[in-house]
């Protein structure tokens, strides 16, 4: 049997999909699904036409499908910057997909079930899912969003606004339940619980969102909230067995620590309120372990990422200009300087506007598009590449072999800076993801790894040059957490640092970080330049910290 034309052409979509996976890490990438989805909803149009009378469910899915991705692929990555659509695109190609399969699986027409179900092996998966809903749940916590302006999708640049349904939330909170994040658990079942009192109409019943959010409760140790919780659950299903264990369950916990505070209580007035040497080590070693839970560096670098805490005086930003250069009379440069700025003082950060074009910019992107893979990092231990969970991205390599623009971008980073770029890594094309981030780390190898960039054979990581190759509407900060530095991608400028004082000592002031993209899709180049070949172009210095 000869399958339709519109299934041969979906076949070929999937296929050139099929390479791909890890869809959350890159917005770029994601761009794909979408026109994927709508040829779905045409498929499915087409299957409508011909058993429209038995399927008017189908019908109304695929209709508001059809809408949406109209919608979408007019500006694909504008609308998966959104993370909300970027999160959505995930539940409806991973899951809700599939319950429409379910649905027409009865029927004796299975041509375009068979369709889906072949391209459903290419679609994303369960970590696509999982991904996606934790970086929701990572920019909820950097940028101190409440579930509700996330719900509703108010956030600041967006440009197509998706709201969250009570089952987007409810999701939401199940993932953080199986991931034992109970006070996740808790903002999106209270939020799921405030859509449904406020009349969303949804599948999904208030019982099973109570059960969820008193048990999340109640590992908070907030017994009486979580009993309160309980008893709203069975005034609505007075028969719920786990609800009726519960509330008694709670009630004697609660008992059981009115008792212990009373006799607490008792005792501190029997001693007059004086505490004995015993109570004072439990203290003790309770700060300590309070002391140990708290994480400064994540607290300075959250708040960089919001615009807070930066550590700039009027007195140093005086200090800082603006220029034009030419590096010391390079030719190249001596009739048109580049624009030149001070970013930071210490460690010394420039920025360079209009470096790279826009023509240059697409060009880069449509080498690296179909060879973005999940970022790599350098492993402390092996000195070798590999995936980590702390950098949310797809990256991709490119050489002058690939295209001749490569070569005379990276000539450019040679003749501005000085430094030689033949002992220089390949250039590294990187597209964040949903909520995508770096969390910090430094780029140079510390002594305490030995053999970090030992493979190459070109000495550490002397200097670092970052191209910002698209404006982020909200978030996607460089953030320099120890000095209290924060740097804003602006397409088309780049950005300069070196990460080892002149006497080879790393800089360990130069730890850095890439903020959450909070809205917006963002896409950098970076160049690792070397210390081999930069011996008389950078002369040593004579102390640990010139």
């Amino acid at each position: 049997m000869e399958l339709p034309c519109w299934c041969l052409l979906l076949l070929s979509c999937v296929q050139s999909l099929s390479a791909h996976n890890d869809f959350f890490t890159s917005i770029g990438q994601m761009t794909d699904l979408l026109y994927t989805e709508k040829d779905l909803v045409t498929s499915l149009k087409d299957y409508i036409r011909a058993e429209e009378n038995k399927l008017e469910r189908v019908k109304r899915w695929a209709d508001k499908m059809d809408s949406l991705t109209a919608t979408a692929t007019q500006d694909p990555e504008g609308f998966l910057g959104h993370p909300v659509n970027a999160f959505k695109l995930m539940k409806r190609l991973n899951t809700e997909w599939g319950d429409l399969e379910s649905l027409v699986l009865s029927d004796t027409t299975d041509g375009f079930i068979s369709n889906l179900t072949i391209q459903r092996q290419h679609f994303p998966t369960e970590e696509d899912q999982t991904g996606a809903a934790k970086a929701l749940l990572r920019l909820q916590d950097t940028y101190r969003l409440d579930a509700n302006t996330i719900s509703t999708g108010d956030l600041p640049g967006v440009t197509h606004k998706s709201h969250m349904t009570v089952e987007d939330c409810f999701e939401l909170g199940k993932i953080a339940y199986s991931d034992v994040d109970y006070y996740h658990t808790e903002l999106w079942m209270a939020q799921a619980l405030k859509q449904l009192d406020e009349g969303e109409e949804s599948p999904l019943d208030k019982v099973l969102v109570l059960d969820y959010l008193s048990y999340a409760i109640y590992q908070q140790g907030e017994i009486e909230r979580a009993l309160e919780y309980t008893r709203k659950l069975l005034s609505l299903d007075p028969e719920h067995q786990r609800a009726k264990g519960n509330l008694k369950y709670f009630e004697f916990q609660l008992e059981k620590q009115r008792k212990v505070e009373e006799e607490k209580a008792q005792k501190q007035k029997e001693r007059g309120k004086r505490e004995t040497t015993e109570t004072k080590k439990e203290k003790k070693k309770s700060k300590a372990q309070t002391a140990f839970q708290l994480i400064p560096e994540r607290k300075k670098y959250e708040m960089l990422c919001r615009g807070e805490g930066i550590k700039m005086t009027p007195r140093r930003q005086s200090r800082l200009f603006c220029r034009y250069y030419d590096n010391n009379r390079n030719p190249k440069y001596l009739l048109a300087p580049v624009k030149q700025q001070d970013e930071w003082d210490r460690p010394y950060i420039v920025r360079y506007l209009d470096i790279i074009s826009d023509k240059e910019i697409e060009r880069v992107k449509q080498l690296a598009k179909p060879r973005l893979r999940r970022a790599t990092v350098h492993d402390p231990q092996t000195g070798k590449l590999t995936t980590a969970q702390y950098r949310v991205s797809k990256s991709a390599w490119l050489t002058g072999y690939d295209d001749p623009m490569i070569d005379m971008i990276n000539q450019r980073i040679e003749d501005l800076t000085g430094l030689e770029m033949d002992t220089a890594e390949e250039l590294q094309v990187a597209n964040y993801g949903v909520g995508g981030q770096y969390e910090p780390h430094f780029d140079f190898g510390r002594k305490d790894e030995p053999d970090a960039f030992k493979e190459l054979g070109t000495g550490n990581r002397i200097a670092t040059w970052l191209f910002y190759m698209s404006d982020v509407a909200a978030g996607g900060a460089t953030v320099f957490p120890d000095v209290g530095a924060a740097v804003w991608p602006k397409k088309g400028t780049a950005v300069f640092w070196y990460n080892l004082f002149a006497s080879g000592e790393g800089d360990y002031s130069t730890r850095h970080a890439a903020c959450p993209v909070l809205v917006g899709n963002k896409w950098v180049s970076n160049k690792w330049i070397h210390e081999r070949g930069q011996e008389w172009r950078r002369p040593c210095g004579l102390s640990e910290s010139e």
